[in-house]
């Protein structure tokens, strides 16, 4: 990920700055990766809660939320899990909700505003429910799709958040899109499967 790579890089400043007999060949100058084909990999979804609504109340953040979204209650009691692009769930005192998003509400040809992470940040999160950077707002929190609703529901119903959201995945060719031209994928924007396991190889920087 890359979270791992800024660190090994950094590590390798560090380490380098320090052997004034630096070659460009010392083990820490390379880190452990792995290549997928693209074909094999799966990116699953990667959910939204939120500790507040900003001081709102239920009522009124749901007023708030169709300026920029179609709201339909859900009745069925699996949850919703959205099955098309710029299609959401919403989890809110013990009902869950359908949000689509209105048309003209993102900027479709822009390869980063159009997922649906950014358009969930966009015209929600941040002007609604006042959420700061994701990477350090500690009122909003990230669970990866492979724990279900289930877990979204529990974390609402025992008052530790407010409000759930769940997303629609995104794709291997967005994200392959986004990386052709030169974009930064949007904090938390996607659960990959397969996972290696941590510790099953080691690499000795010296």
């Amino acid at each position: 990920g890359h979270h791992r790579s800024a660190a090994a890089t950094r590590a390798s400043e560090v380490l380098r700055d320090k052997n004034p007999s630096h070659t460009g060949e010392e083990e820490y100058n390379y880190f452990l990766s792995v290549i997928f084909p693209h074909d094999q990999m799966y990116i699953m979804d990667y959910n939204r809660v939120v500790r507040d609504l900003n001081g709102l109340s239920g009522e009124d953040f749901l007023q708030a939320i169709q300026r920029k979204f179609l709201v339909r209650e859900f009745a069925r009691s699996e949850g919703y899990c959205p099955k098309a692009r710029h299609d959401f769930g919403m989890y809110l005192n013990s009902m869950w909700y359908r949000l689509s998003a209105i048309p003209g509400t993102w900027e479709e040809l822009h390869p980063t505003e159009r997922l649906d992470v950014s358009i969930l940040y966009n015209n929600l999160l941040k002007p609604i429910l006042n959420i700061g950077d994701p990477r350090k707002d500690k009122r909003i929190d990230f669970v990866g799709g492979m724990r279900g609703i289930e877990g979204l529901e529990a974390r609402v119903d025992t008052g530790e958040m407010a409000v759930a959201f769940t997303l629609f995945p995104t794709s291997i060719e967005d994200l392959l899109t986004i990386a052709d031209a030169g974009e930064i994928m949007p904090p938390k924007s996607t659960w990959f499967e397969p996972k290696l396991r941590s510790g099953l190889v080691l690499h000795m920087l010296d």
